[in-house]
Parts: structure tokens; C-alpha cells; sequence
């Protein structure tokens, strides 16, 4: 590495040099607020009469990936932004000194700052060699056809800017005043620096780069040339593309991959550690499986558009419900429902099943709104929510799995609903979960859509919020204290209005019938549902505002319904707040979470270690000055049973379960944490425990999986699953043997399922041909399932009338598998080892 002070000019006016703005940097995203302050800086330098301006550092690496026999090809890793905009100035300053017959500076800046002047490849003609969107906005500024770019670029207004600030006064002083600015420049070696350290170091000093710039550059920049450009085209555009937000127009790339990361590894990363989980994650990019993950990652960003950008959707009835869900920025279900969305892709769930899953979820977080439940515990419910969802009752499973939420993470009931709603405050709250509770209130079973976002359409108060005198005299006075302190802003004196200015304070019955210039404005008029009952009454006071209140809460129970299920006997809880769970006392763990991290344990003790070990990390001082709540010193002697927690700090480890609760939750308060700590029991708990259907499952394949090694050596590496199937690896990325068990039959399938919907049906027309091969060796006939509305295929053999819940069909059902498995791989192994 070599680093030198240079002038950008000297810089810029090499001969035969190419500035190369690799794929892999992020875009070109300076504004006119960071030019301005660059051309200010140019201008101050000249007339201040300083001798130089220093802009910082541009690092790249010579002799690089890219090679050209013509040009010297400098490869950007760091000041692309300051590069590319010192460009664009050059660019305006040119096309200001052409219109101004300015020959010299014409010849001098198109000739030394724009293009390499005496070279023949076109394609290495141009200084400033830019990523795709940049590139074409950079050669329309320069042959002045700003109007072939149709969408917005801060290329084309950057340019814009300059071409407005520039004049006859200034433009000596610029030209001047780029003479004296100076960089440091520094130049990696190939194979001898590495750019991607640096580049980490680069962005840890300060400089303003997102999770997905770091992601971005780690996955794309070793790789050769071509390979390089692939994967950005292939790959990363399209994730670029779909994580966007069309609206504000605004990446959300980083966002998605924290999504991602939480689905994956069922761990909320932090934001600002979104690109280290990714690397710890693929740390080997040379593994196919890399490739693979890429492809699924793309995949599921597919996914991610509809949940940020809802118009995109084609159906229109969960359009709607995404939309809903975007409205009201239930942001921590999106790592739950890329693989809800995935599965319903993959054709494991019905439109219809998909739908009512999206209102579940707005039922629940909705009732956990209106009885003001905390929305943080919401992080690491959805983060483990899928791992209750069983395929064979889809719906049926997610409800469940709410349903066992116990504490803050509870579902709340119709009557916590009721008497929430008595009293609820449900005006004076953000304007989105006002609008979103009237539209959906109103439209329930409408035929023609309401839009509540109309702003014609106003939300008012049957008892004026400043009530003229009328009021006082009508209702008596206690009555009319109860409206004014207690059911002003409550959801049974709401009501929607396309009048809200006339109606105004007025007596209930002139806004009942009233009809100003044959206008129509009275409740009676009203063709809203929200105001059929106020037409029907001549009076408002406490006993029809609370019969209108019990209308409102039926419909409440209508639009957003408590799940029609019923928890099994056998269902255990799941996980609650530790300030909620039964006491400790001879009881273990399946696991807890802890600051959305989900940890596998099964002892208190260990908790009780990782928790305070962690609590010493973030900050040991607050942990050290509260003796009094846990002792804790450096000598092991004061303790009968010494545990070190962190750097020769001691605590005593002879503490029974109940106590260390009780000391966790006086930490946990102290630290402000108060929910971040959750804890499942174990099932072993359970004195008297009853098989439900994941254990059924789990014990069926413990018995399976020895015996049939004895048949095939591929599922010898798997371990049993609380799933209906097991899946091992057919030697083709994407493609897997299946076994699958269910209530009502055994399956045999080979399942093509790469993360490309387009490449899983080539596989599978490619297969269909040896169709009469396959079977003729298999002895039986197949269903051959393209599925071609859906992203999966399958080829299956099933026997029905086989049910893994009733124990001893197992034998008939293990005879099954090793009758027919073994013949199936066979069947199948040359032709799917031909699809490489």
C-alpha cells in the first residue's frame, strides 16, 4: 500500500488512466446539499488565496480485476462519491465553456478531465467508467441529452446544480480553485493489500457507509471480472430493485438482510451489526451453498417488495391485507412472513389460508393495541413463531401457537377487549391506527369501499369536544360530566362524517337532521354504517352512547376475531416474560431469550450465568455499585460456591432457582430490560405428560431413522425433526429426497425446489422425459406434480390410509420406506445426477 498527497488535478489529468466505479460500491447518492459544500470549498480556497484545500482520501487498486491493453484501470474502492462528483463539475465547467466560445478551457477540460484523448476503444475513451444507471445519466449530461433520462438521478441534478451556479463570474475562480484542492491518494497492490480489510477499516473511522454498502462489497469484490458482473446483474440488483421503497423512494437493503439474518438464524441482529452476522454467516464464499443462499436470498426479497410496496401485489385481496399491515408498520412480522410467503410460493398453503394468517396478525397486534400491551415483546414472538407452524394445519398451528402467549405476549380476549374499548382513548393516537380502525370498522361487510383516507371524510365527536350550551341543558349534568371527562374520546362518541365543519358543536339532533342549503349533512343522510344507529335515535346520552358502544365492540369481534380454535389438553405454553412465568423451583429449561438472542439451555443456572455475564458487558459499573441486589468481588473467598462471571469477578453460584429469579428481575429493572428476558419450560416439567403432534412425530422418526440405514445410507446424517417430513440431499443443489408422514398417508417424493422458479420447472420437464424409464425401474407408476402455479415440483409415491398419530401402524408404515425407498433413489439417481 502506498499513500501520497497529490492535487486532484494532477490526479485526474493522467493520461491513459480509467476511473472504475465497480458494481459492487453503492450508488452514486451525493445530493446538491454535499455539492454545494464542495463548490463552496473550491471557490473559498481561490479567494481566500490559501494554497490548498484538503478533500480527503481516494483508494483504489491498481493493476486490478479489470485490464485493458489501451488504458491504465484504477479500481475504486473509496472516494467514488467525491470522484464522480468533481467529474460532473468538470462536465458542467466544459459544456459552460463550449457555450461561451471558450475554446482553450473547452479543449483543456474535455481533452485532460473527461476523455483519454488519444485512445481508440470507445469503451475506454471516457475518464470515469460508472456502474449501469450511473453511467448512461453520465453520458447524457455529457452529450447533452438530459431528456433520454426519465427517471430520477443525482447525476442529472447534481449537473443541473452546477450549470445553475456557474456564471462568467465564477467560472475562473472554479477552474482556479481546483488547482489547489488536494487528496491523499492511495494505492493497493493486487494480492498483496487487501481491499476488503481496508474497506471495513475505511467505514469503521466514521465514513458514511449502510450494512448493505459493507454486504455489497463483501460478496462482490474478489470475484473475477465476469463473475463480478453476474452476480451484481443476476443478483444483487434484483434485491436492490425489490428492497425498495417506491413511495419514499428509499433502499431498505440493510432492513431486508437483518430480516433475513432474524429468520434464518431465529436472532434479531443488531442494526450495526447486519454486515458482521452476514460474513460470521458465509464466511467461505467459495462454497456452492453460497451461490445457493444468494439465489434464496433474491428470492425472498421477491417477498419483501410486496410487504414495503403492497401495490405490487396482483391480488388484490392480499394486496389489501398487506397493505393494512404496512400501513400500520408492523415491521417485526416481515422475517416471519418471508417464509409464510415462501411456503405459500412453494404451494404448502392456500391463498385463502395465506389471507387469514395476514388477519390473524392484525388481530392480534391490533386487541394487543387496544388493550395496550407492549409492542416490544412482538421482536421475539415473531422471530420464533415459525417454528410452530406444522404444514399439515397451517393456520390452524400459527393460531395456536398466539394463543399459547401467555403474560405480555398474550392474545388478548373479547373481554379484555370490551372492557378496554369502555374506556380507550381512541382519538388522541397516531393518525394511521385511527384511520386504519374506522376504514376497517366500516367496510366490514360493505359492498362498496369506504376510503376513510379521503380527506373529505373526517373523524367527529357526537359529544362536541367543546360542547355549545345546548348540550348542558339537554343531558343532566352528571351525563353530561361523563361525556366530557370520560367518554369524550372513547370509540362510542366516534364516529366517521363527510361534515365534520358544519356539523361543528351543535345539539345532537340538529347534527342528527341536519340540512343546511339542501347539502344533506345530517347523521340521517349518512349512507356510512358508522352512523346508522345515530340516525335511528333522537337523543344522545349515556344509555345510547353505551348501546352504540356494544354495537361498535360486536363488530370489533367481527373485523378482528379472537382465533376459533381450541388448545389441546396436550399444547404446552410457550415461552413467557420472565416477570410472568410460574416459580423456578424444580423446573428446566427448553430455552430463553435474552435481547432477541434464543438460547438453547435447559438449566436456571446457566441462565442466571449468561444473563449477569451480560449485564457485566453492558455496563459493569451499574452492575458493581448494587451490592446490595448481588455481590460480587474479585475474591473468591467471600462465597461458599465461587462462579467467576467475566475478567476475575465472583459471584456465588449456590443459589437456589427462586433466588436467582428474584435477583434477574431486580437486575433486569435496574437496567431498564424489564422485557427482554423470556424462558420456556421444559415439557419434562410435566409430571403426567401427553404426546401432542410435533412429539408424535419427533418419536416416530427416532425409531426411523436407525432402522433404515439399513435400506440407505442418505438420511444417515440427519437428525429426527418435530416436522411431518425429513429431507436429505439428492446431489443436485435444490433437489432432496422426502419423506413425509401425515394423518392420513406415507409419501415418497423427490422434491425440486432450488430458489429459481424457472430452473426448478426445466428440472423437472427434463426428468418428465425418462418418465417411462423411471417408472419402468421404480415398478410402479408415479405423480408427476409440476405445479407450475407455484415455485416447487414433485415427483411422489404415497400408500393412504396410513395414520403416523396411531402408533401401531408405524411398523406398516417403516415397511413402507424400506420397500419403496430404496427403488425410488434408484430410479432416480442417474437422471437427476445428469441435471449437474
Amino acid at each position: 500500500m502506498k499513500a501520497n498527497q497529490l492535487r486532484i488535478n494532477d490526479f485526474l489529468q493522467k493520461p491513459d488512466v480509467q476511473f472504475v466505479i465497480p458494481v459492487y460500491q453503492r450508488n452514486y447518492d451525493w445530493t446538491t446539499a454535499q455539492c454545494r459544500q464542495l463548490l463552496n470549498d473550491i471557490i473559498a480556497v481561490e479567494r481566500d488565496n490559501r494554497e490548498s484545500h484538503f478533500i480527503g482520501s481516494i483508494v483504489y487498486i491498481h493493476d486490478g480485476i479489470f485490464t485493458a491493453s489501451e488504458v491504465s484501470e484504477l479500481l475504486i474502492i473509496d472516494g467514488q462519491q467525491r470522484l464522480t462528483t468533481l467529474s460532473i463539475l468538470n462536465v458542467a465547467l466544459y459544456h459552460f465553456a463550449k457555450e461561451n466560445n471558450n475554446e482553450q478551457q473547452v479543449g483543456r477540460l474535455y481533452n485532460k478531465f473527461i476523455i483519454n484523448q488519444y485512445v481508440e476503444d470507445e469503451s475506454n475513451k471516457l475518464k470515469l467508467k460508472q456502474t449501469d444507471r450511473n453511467s448512461i445519466a453520465y453520458k447524457a449530461i455529457l452529450s447533452g441529452r438530459l431528456e433520454d433520462i426519465t427517471e430520477y438521478s443525482n447525476v442529472i441534478e447534481n449537473y443541473n446544480y452546477f450549470r445553475d451556479i456557474i456564471n462568467e463570474s465564477n467560472f475562473k475562480t472554479i477552474i482556479d480553485g481546483l488547482k489547489r484542492i488536494i487528496f491523499v491518494e492511495v494505492s493497493l497492490e493486487r494480492g498483496k493489500d487487501d481491499p476488503q480489510r481496508i474497506f471495513e477499516s475505511l467505514n469503521s473511522t466514521g465514513l458514511d457507509l449502510t450494512q448493505s454498502d459493507l454486504i455489497r462489497n463483501y460478496i462482490l469484490m474478489d470475484l473475477p471480472a465476469k463473475r463480478q458482473e453476474q452476480v451484481f446483474k443476476n443478483i444483487w440488483s434484483p434485491i436492490e430493485d425489490n428492497a425498495r421503497d417506491s413511495v419514499k423512494g428509499t433502499s431498505l437493503v440493510s432492513e431486508f438482510i437483518r430480516d433475513y439474518l432474524t429468520m434464518r438464524n431465529k436472532r434479531i441482529p443488531r442494526k450495526n451489526n447486519v454486515y458482521l452476522e452476514f460474513r460470521e454467516l458465509f464466511d467461505n464464499k467459495d462454497d456452492e451453498s453460497f451461490n445457493q443462499e444468494l439465489e434464496q436470498i433474491k428470492s425472498l426479497s421477491y417477498h419483501y417488495k410486496k410487504f414495503i410496496n403492497p401495490v405490487t401485489v396482483k391480488d388484490q385481496i392480499v394486496r389489501k391485507e398487506l397493505d393494512y399491515i404496512n400501513r400500520l408498520e408492523i415491521n417485526v412480522v416481515y422475517p416471519f412472513l418471508l417464509q409464510v410467503f415462501e411456503d405459500e410460493d412453494n404451494g404448502l398453503l392456500s391463498k385463502d389460508e395465506l389471507v387469514a394468517i395476514l388477519q390473524l396478525i392484525q388481530s392480534y397486534t391490533w386487541r394487543r393495541f387496544i388493550v395496550g400491551l407492549p409492542t416490544n415483546a412482538l421482536n421475539k414472538i415473531f422471530m420464533t413463531l415459525y417454528s410452530e407452524v406444522d404444514t399439515e394445519n397451517y393456520y390452524e398451528s400459527i393460531a395456536v401457537a398466539l394463543l399459547k402467549k401467555k403474560g405480555s405476549g398474550r392474545f388478548p380476549t373479547d373481554d379484555d377487549l370490551k372492557f378496554a374499548l369502555k374506556e380507550k382513548d381512541l382519538y388522541n393516537v397516531q393518525p394511521k391506527n385511527k384511520y386504519y380502525m374506522f376504514e376497517k370498522l366500516e367496510n366490514y361487510n360493505n359492498k362498496e369501499f369506504v376510503d376513510t383516507n379521503n380527506e373529505l371524510i373526517t373523524i367527529e365527536h357526537i359529544f362536541p369536544q367543546n360542547p355549545d350550551s345546548n348540550w348542558s341543558s339537554e343531558l343532566p349534568e352528571e351525563e353530561y360530566l361523563l361525556f366530557k371527562e370520560k367518554y369524550l374520546n372513547t370509540i362510542g362518541n366516534l364516529t366517521l362524517s363527510g361534515n365534520n365543519g358544519a356539523l361543528g358543536n351543535r345539539s345532537f339532533i340538529a347534527k342528527k337532521m341536519m340540512d343546511f342549503n339542501n347539502n344533506e349533512q345530517g347523521y340521517i343522510y349518512s349512507r356510512l354504517w358508522l352512523n346508522k344507529y345515530l340516525s335511528s335515535i333522537d337523543k344522545w346520552d349515556v344509555a345510547n352512547y353505551k348501546k352504540r358502544t356494544e354495537l361498535l365492540t360486536d363488530r370489533f369481534f367481527d373485523v378482528w376475531k379472537y382465533p376459533a380454535v381450541v388448545l389441546d389438553e396436550t399444547e404446552e405454553f410457550d415461552e413467557v416474560n420472565i416477570f410472568d412465568a410460574d416459580i423456578p423451583t424444580g423446573k428446566k429449561l427448553e430455552f430463553f431469550i435474552f435481547e432477541d438472542q434464543k438460547v438453547e439451555e435447559n438449566t436456571i443456572s446457566q441462565m442466571y450465568l449468561y444473563v449477569i455475564r451480560a449485564l457485566h458487558e453492558k455496563n459493569s459499573q451499574l452492575l458493581l455499585n448494587k451490592q446490595d441486589i448481588l455481590k460480587i468481588t474479585r475474591d473468591s473467598n467471600n462465597f461458599r460456591s465461587p462462579q467467576e462471571v467475566l475478567n476475575g469477578w465472583f459471584i456465588e453460584a449456590n443459589v437456589d432457582s427462586n433466588s436467582k429469579f428474584i435477583i434477574l428481575k431486580k437486575l433486569l429493572r435496574l437496567f431498564e430490560l424489564d422485557d427482554e428476558l423470556y424462558i420456556k419450560y421444559s415439557s419434562e416439567n410435566n409430571h403426567n405428560p401427553v404426546p401432542n403432534r410435533y412429539k408424535i412425530r419427533r418419536k416416530y422418526w427416532q425409531q426411523l431413522l436407525p432402522l433404515i440405514r439399513d435400506y440407505t445410507d442418505i438420511f444417515s446424517y440427519l437428525n429426527p425433526s418435530n416436522d411431518n417430513w425429513l429431507n436429505a440431499g439428492a446431489g443436485v443443489t435444490g433437489i432432496s429426497y422426502t419423506l413425509n408422514v401425515t394423518k392420513n398417508n406415507a409419501k415418497i417424493e423427490l422434491t425440486i425446489s432450488t430458489s429459481n422458479k424457472e430452473l426448478n420447472k426445466r428440472y423437472f420437464k427434463k426428468l418428465l422425459k425418462y418418465k417411462d424409464l423411471i417408472e419402468d425401474s421404480f415398478g410402479k407408476q408415479l405423480q408427476w406434480k409440476e405445479l407450475p402455479e407455484y415455485k416447487v415440483s414433485k415427483v411422489r409415491f404415497e400408500m393412504t390410509e396410513l395414520n403416523v398419530f396411531d402408533e401401531s401402524q408405524w411398523g406398516e408404515i417403516n415397511e413402507f420406506f424400506f420397500k419403496y425407498f430404496p427403488l425410488f433413489e434408484n430410479a432416480f439417481k442417474h437422471y437427476v445426477s445428469s441435471l449437474r
